[in-house]
C-alpha cells in the first residue's frame, strides 16, 4: 500500500456506486473520482441545491460522467427509507457494487434528529446504520459488493455507553463524536461478523481521512455564531490539514484496491493524520464482539431497521 494514489483505482465501468455526502469534501473527492474511473454514482447528499451543484460540478470536470443526486436526509429515518425505495425503483436498482457511508457531522452543540436520537450519534451511527440494512438486498444481490463506513482516528476520544448511546445525561461534543465514530467501527466489526456467518463475499471495511480540510471543523461554531472559533477552525484548515482530495484516498483504497479484507481500517500513513493509505490504528473497544452486539441490537431497536436477508 505504500504510496498508493487515486491514479491506481481500478476500472469502475459497469458498478454504481452510492456516496452519502457526496456534495462536498472527502464525499465529493470520492464520488469524482468513481465517475472518473467508470462508476455511475449516485450522490446522497442532505440539500437539494448542493446536490445539484456537486452533480454539475463533476459533470463539468469529468466529461461523460454518469453521476445522479438523490436527496438523502440521514437526521431522519423517513428520508432514509424513502432514498431507499427511490433507489430500488430507479435504473440499476436491483443491485449495488459500493456504498460509501461518508456523511458526518462533528463536534455541533446538542441538538436533537427528527427521530429525537442526539445528533452526531443519529447521523453519523444510526442514519447508516438504516441505510445499509434497507440497502442490504441490493448489496447481497451484487458480486463482490462493498460497504465503506468512514470513521475517525476521534474514535479513541472514547467508547461507546450503551446505557447512555444518545447522551441524554451529560452531553459533551467531542465525547459525543468520539462515540459516533466508535459507533462507526463497531458497525463494520458486527457487519463484517454477520456477513461472513451468512456466507456472503460482501466485504464491509472502513476508513479515515486524518486531518483533512473539510466544512466538518467549522460547522459547529458557525451554527453558534462562534466566528472567532470558526476562523481558528479554517487557520488549521490551511495550515494543518491536508486536501480533501487527500484525505479521500483512503476511502477509495478501502472501496476498490484488490485484496481489501473485512473489517480493515484504512487511514494516512503520517502518524494518521496525513499521507498515502495503510493499515491505521483502531481502539481495542471497536473489535469487541459483545458490545457490537448490543449496539447492534439497539441499532434495530431505535431504527426500526433489521437485517432480515442476513438470516435466510
Amino acid at each position: 500500500m505504500k504510496g498508493w494514489t487515486a491514479s491506481e483505482i481500478p476500472d469502475q465501468s459497469g458498478r454504481t456506486a452510492v456516496v452519502t455526502g457526496a456534495n462536498s469534501g472527502i464525499g465529493y473527492a470520492a464520488a469524482r473520482e468513481l465517475a472518473g474511473n467508470g462508476a455511475r454514482v449516485v450522490l446522497a447528499c442532505r440539500s437539494e441545491p448542493r446536490g445539484e451543484d456537486a452533480e454539475s460540478r463533476i459533470r463539468a470536470e469529468v466529461p461523460d460522467a454518469d453521476v445522479q443526486f438523490m436527496r438523502l436526509d440521514l437526521a431522519d429515518l423517513a428520508s432514509v427509507r424513502e432514498f431507499a425505495e427511490r433507489y430500488g425503483r430507479g435504473r440499476g436498482g436491483d443491485r449495488l457494487d459500493l456504498l460509501i457511508n461518508n456523511a458526518g457531522v462533528m463536534a455541533l452543540p446538542e441538538r436533537r434528529t427528527a427521530d429525537g436520537f442526539e445528533m452526531q450519534f443519529g447521523i453519523n451511527h444510526l442514519g447508516h446504520f438504516a441505510l445499509t440494512g434497507l440497502l442490504l438486498p441490493r448489496l447481497l444481490a451484487t458480486p463482490r459488493a462493498r460497504v465503506v463506513s468512514v470513521s475517525s482516528v476521534m474514535h479513541a476520544v472514547s467508547n461507546i455507553d450503551l446505557r447512555d448511546l444518545n447522551s441524554e445525561r451529560r452531553y459533551r461534543r467531542w465525547i459525543a463524536y468520539g462515540r459516533s465514530k466508535t459507533a462507526n467501527l463497531l458497525f463494520v466489526h458486527e457487519l463484517a461478523r454477520r456477513l461472513a456467518r451468512a456466507g456472503s463475499d460482501v466485504v464491509a471495511a472502513a476508513a479515515h481521512p486524518g486531518y483533512a480540510s473539510t466544512n466538518l471543523q467549522t460547522a459547529g461554531a458557525r451554527m453558534e455564531g462562534r466566528r472567532a472559533a470558526e476562523r481558528f477552525a479554517e487557520w488549521g484548515n490551511r495550515v494543518f490539514a491536508q486536501t480533501s482530495d487527500a484525505g479521500a484516498l483512503p476511502t477509495l483504497y478501502a472501496a476498490t484496491a484488490p485484496g481489501v479484507t473485512a473489517d480493515s481500517f484504512t487511514g494516512p500513513r503520517l502518524q494518521g493524520w496525513r499521507g498515502a493509505p495503510v493499515p491505521s490504528f483502531r481502539a481495542r473497544w471497536t473489535l469487541d464482539d459483545r458490545a457490537g452486539e448490543l449496539l447492534w441490537e439497539a441499532s434495530e431497536r431505535l431504527t426500526g431497521v433489521g437485517y432480515e436477508a442476513l438470516a435466510r
